[in-house]
């Protein structure tokens, strides 16, 4: 346990930041999830619906510092590989 006060806000801070950015994960992960069911069950309108969500989605957790510009970058150049290949 932190003594010093700021040591202490720093904590406070840090948990508040960890709840905000698993939200935010746990967002993106769903959103992953449901791009993957999308494209193997070849449903070319739901896939491009919930692809343009993704995007938006891991961009602005690349933003906020939740995943890494690299990853998120990543994972929208994979997406759309297998959007193209439906």
């Amino acid at each position: 346990m932190p003594n010093l006060a700021h040591a202490k806000k720093a904590l406070r801070k840090a948990k508040k930041a960890f709840v905000r950015n698993e939200l935010i994960r746990d967002g993106v992960r769903k959103l992953r999830k449901a791009a993957r069911v999308a494209v193997d069950a070849k449903n070319k309108v739901d896939a491009s619906k919930v692809a343009r969500d993704l995007q938006a989605a891991l961009d602005k957790a690349a933003k906020r510092g939740v995943v890494s510009k690299n990853k998120a970058s990543r994972l929208k150049s994979r997406l759309a590989k297998k959007l193209k290949a439906l």
